[in-house]
């Protein structure tokens, strides 16, 4: 069958399908070195998998929008109102407190990340039919990150998404962990068999969904599942997410696409262009995290300002708005135009 790979079988199984399954190995080679890592290397685990790969891909998505003319004059309301939204909910949510604040992020954050996962799903399954099995690869892909995050709300982690508590008010619900543990199970059964019994009647694999979805189970499960360790799961979590969506970006929206008007290529189609479009995120994202952690956070720089407590519900909620933007856009930017008749 022909595989339905977004650039090429290598662009495609280094950069988006395999890091869920190279960072698994890493991790299982070398449990003792990591827990050395952590412990005397925080701040370049810090630099790289939170700077370099998660805010970075963040403004990955400035490729998609804010960078393309003709997208942002095509749509305006979309492009100015969402970061003027963002901010404006987070300045609700946070007269709520700081607490409700993160844990309203982090579901957002939560839902992104899930749905990532599926959008790549549907990526590598458009050439098949809309019928049960895709149906099933979608169920297979919800449970695959559900299950994990219901786990993770109902046991305590020894890691969080962006702060202390952030889901300890979902303690309080019903104990349904050996309900969803045999749904969970269930579901991975049903999808192993589902897949085997398809590759023995149609002669036909599709690697990279097979893969894709694999490795959804295997990242999620072993992150917050199975290990309950801070870099472990960050590991599995930034890199499994990050990187595939910086891919997707490069590929879709630079290497693919041609300037219409001049039909010249653009700059970042080039080698040099491959450097100059990561370190312009690298920029941006370094930038960020250098305000919040001279204006909030305070771990990593000893340079800091005397904010004033009163100032962050202003301060914190403005600072999210590229991260809260990001997750906001993206429900929206990959969605295909419906076709007129």
């Amino acid at each position: 069958m022909r595989q339905p790979w977004i650039h090429n079988a290598k662009t495609d199984g280094w950069f988006i399908v395999s890091p869920p399954f190279l960072i698994l190995l890493i991790i299982f080679l070398f449990q003792k070195q990591i827990q050395g890592l952590e412990n005397h290397y925080s701040f370049y685990i810090w630099l790289f998998l939170i700077v370099f790969v998660d805010v970075a891909h963040v403004y990955s998505t400035l490729f998609k929008t804010y960078f393309v003319k003709t997208e942002v004059q095509k749509r305006k309301l979309l492009y100015y109102g969402m970061p003027v939204l963002s901010w404006m909910l987070g300045l609700i949510l946070y007269q709520f407190g700081s607490l409700t604040f993160w844990s309203a992020l982090a579901l957002v954050a939560v839902f992104h990340f899930i749905r990532q996962q599926y959008g790549f799903m549907r990526i590598y399954a458009r050439f098949e039919p809309d019928n049960w099995s895709k149906r099933m690869d979608e169920i297979a892909v919800y449970s695959a990150t559900v299950f994990p995050m219901l786990y993770w709300f109902k046991t305590p982690r020894a890691f969080t998404w962006f702060v202390e508590n952030e889901f300890n008010w979902l303690k309080n619900l019903p104990d349904y962990i050996n309900y969803i543990t045999i749904l969970y199970i269930s579901i991975l059964s049903l999808w192993i068999v589902k897949t085997v019994f398809e590759i023995f009647k149609t002669k036909q694999f599709n690697i990279p969904k097979i893969a894709l979805i694999s490795g959804t189970y295997l990242s999620w499960y072993f992150g917050i599942v199975y290990f309950n360790n801070d870099l472990v799961f960050t590991f599995l979590n930034v890199i499994s997410h990050g990187i595939p969506y910086v891919a997707l970006i490069y590929i879709r929206e630079i290497k693919q696409k041609e300037i219409a008007h001049t039909g010249k290529k653009s700059i970042f189609q080039s080698t040099f262009g491959i450097f100059l479009f990561i370190g312009v995120i690298l920029g941006f994202a370094f930038f960020e995290e250098f305000l919040w952690e001279v204006l909030v956070w305070n771990e990593h720089f000893s340079l800091h300002l005397d904010i004033a407590m009163n100032w962050f519900q202003f301060l914190v909620p403005l600072l999210v708005v590229p991260q809260l933007t990001h997750y906001l856009l993206d429900g929206f930017i990959w969605k295909k135009p419906k076709k007129t008749v």
